[in-house]
């Protein structure tokens, strides 16, 4: 699979705080709620402090002032609930605003891709980018929110409150703490890069999952179930070593920074112990103090976790990031006309047309062609030779990399791409159905069209019968694979979206390859009255489909090698005659 461009984790952070920029009141509201908790957490300890203070010893407990303690400590616990419900709830909506923006520019950015860049990248990988990857950041944008900025705080917090406490207990405290951060950015950095391995072979893994389902009848048929296991259980294999590897680095993040901080914690017990027999503080500002020690390891513990799920955010923040960051498709030019069909006249010439996928392999060289309106041009020649590709030059999938294509006089890179397209109807080979009813598949391209326009154009494509046979007639949904559909069904689907729609030229791409003989006699004869008029052209192997047309073009290598109607090039005896005998084993054209 081709590899994808890194984004490092800091510009990557930076792309996603423009993303939280819409959202900036919320996020202020989450991080002043973030504050109230942390701050009403911080109080309970010197209420807890006060409280065994105000207990000496039997018969010595000031009930009164253990009362309004014990009061506040509720309300300080209620005001803590109601901050972190409320910070909670901020982080949800934010977390899923940001994934909810990040998957409408990566669907937008798809849209306007060229179709190069589709062709070499697995669908698989384009939807675990956009799936799976937002998925991870979105979670990791819950806990960086949640605990995060809280864990900041709270540390900053008792370190002060410490400090005000006891100077002497609160250094050791402090000596202590940057071993903590170096433990917590060591295994940050060890686990980064496991990180981006592990999110790189899940998109290789989705991609391949994706194909063999798609492909099963087939895979199955070659009996080639056991290699597809092989290859899956080598990319499972690297994910696993990848995945165990991320999974240790983040695993002992915890465990490292709790033996450290009870460390910690214990030369804070024995520090204060000795400092209050000395009578440096009470008994119950020691508990205050142990409480505050206790408090601010924790957020090391949270913040290293943290850490490694940012981290894991990050990396697959940088490949949706990537994806986003990819050339678009050259843009429509300035002043690009809007063509309306009704302009169009269908006349189509090609001037000295140079094309190739690879630079370092021509495919069409200096290729001319003058195609009248109404006419009906038919294109033949061997698997390879570019009959395809003129297609998705002429419809502008690819641009030419020398010469002109010209639509009713005018060259199509000064007609808006939207506009072009339009003026094109196309039935494939290849059928695509979206999930939805049948009557949403036909209406396609014209979806305010009646429900008299979408029968009448069943009828003529002849999928009438076979729709009303459906449980649920033209209300039947079905899936984006047709599921239950055969694929000469499909075919004639895609067959009455085009005769629906009725644009002025026609491209017509083996679009009966799929259909029984007879029916696509009836389906030639609709074709035959929808094409009056039209420009069309039609790409077949079947020779026997297209005797009619006005023009045959012969292509062979990239280039025309003959031109002119089937008789015509019969009699000539050339490449056309033999390729035609080679079909019917010599029978007369």
């Amino acid at each position: 699979m081709k590899q994808t461009k890194k984004m490092p984790s800091r510009p990557a952070l930076r792309r996603l705080l423009g993303y939280l920029r819409p959202y900036r009141l919320q996020l202020a509201l989450s991080l002043v709620l973030a504050a109230v908790s942390v701050g009403t957490q911080l109080v309970l300890p010197i209420l807890t402090g006060d409280a065994i203070d105000v207990m000496l010893g039997a018969g010595q407990v000031d009930f009164a002032a253990l009362g309004r303690i014990l009061g506040v400590m509720a309300v300080s616990i209620g005001l803590t609930a109601a901050a972190q419900w409320g910070m909670n709830e901020c982080n949800n909506r934010m977390a899923y605003c940001v994934s909810r923006d990040l998957r409408n520019d990566a669907i937008e950015k798809i849209q306007v891709l060229p179709l190069k860049y589709l062709d070499r990248h697995p669908a698989g990988d384009l939807v675990s980018r956009v799936i799976a990857d937002v998925d991870v950041l979105s979670d990791g944008l819950l806990v960086g929110f949640t605990q995060l900025f809280s864990g900041v705080l709270t540390i900053l917090g008792t370190l002060g409150l410490m400090l005000y406490l006891s100077v002497p207990i609160a250094l050791v405290v402090a000596v202590i703490t940057p071993l903590s951060i170096l433990t917590a950015g060591f295994i940050a950095h060890k686990s980064e890069k496991y990180f981006r391995r592990q999110s790189e072979i899940r998109g290789e893994q989705t991609a391949f999952v994706n194909e063999r389902i798609e492909g099963q009848k087939v895979v199955q048929a070659f009996r080639q179930e056991g290699a597809s296991q092989e290859i899956f259980d080598e990319i499972n294999g690297r994910l696993q070593h990848a995945s165990l590897r991320a999974v240790f680095y983040s695993s002992i993040t915890n465990p490292v920074t709790r033996f450290v901080n009870s460390l910690a914690y214990a030369a804070v017990a024995l520090a204060g112990a000795m400092y209050a027999v000395r009578g440096g503080i009470t008994v119950g500002n020691l508990a205050s103090f142990l409480g505050y020690a206790n408090q601010y390891t924790k957020p090391f513990n949270e913040i290293s976790g943290v850490v490694t799920e940012l981290q894991n955010a990050l990396t697959c923040a940088g490949r949706v990031f990537a994806l986003l960051d990819e050339a678009e498709q050259t843009p429509d030019a300035p002043g690009a006309l809007d063509l309306a069909p009704e302009e169009v006249t269908g006349a189509v010439e090609l001037r000295d047309v140079d094309f190739r996928y690879a630079a370092d392999r021509p495919l069409i060289e200096d290729l001319n062609l003058s195609v009248q309106p109404g006419q009906h041009v038919a294109i033949v020649g061997p698997t390879g030779c570019g009959k395809t590709t003129l297609i998705n030059l002429l419809m502008r999938f690819y641009d030419v990399d020398g010469g002109a294509i010209s639509v009713s006089g005018r060259e199509i890179r000064t007609i808006r791409r939207r506009a072009l397209r339009r003026s094109y109807g196309m039935v494939l080979q290849d059928t695509w159905l979206k999930s939805g009813t049948i009557r949403e598949n036909i209406a396609y391209g014209k979806p305010d069209a009646t429900e008299e326009e979408i029968v009448s154009a069943a009828k003529r494509s002849h999928a009438h019968s076979f729709i009303m046979r459906l449980p649920a007639g033209y209300d039947t949904v079905i899936s984006e694979d047709g599921g239950g559909l055969s694929q000469g069904q499909k075919q004639l689907l895609c067959i009455a979206r085009v005769m629906l729609y009725l644009p002025p030229m026609l491209i017509l791409d083996e679009a009966t390859s799929s259909i029984d003989t007879r029916t696509e006699l009836k389906i030639q004869d609709a074709f035959g009255r929808m094409m009056a008029g039209r420009t069309s052209f039609i790409v077949a192997h079947r020779l026997s489909t297209i005797r009619s047309a006005d023009v045959i073009l012969v292509m062979r290598d990239g280039h025309i090698v003959e031109q002119g109607s089937h008789e015509a090039l019969m009699a000539r005896g050339g490449f056309y005659a033999r390729l035609y005998n080679s079909q019917f084993d010599g029978a007369e054209g």
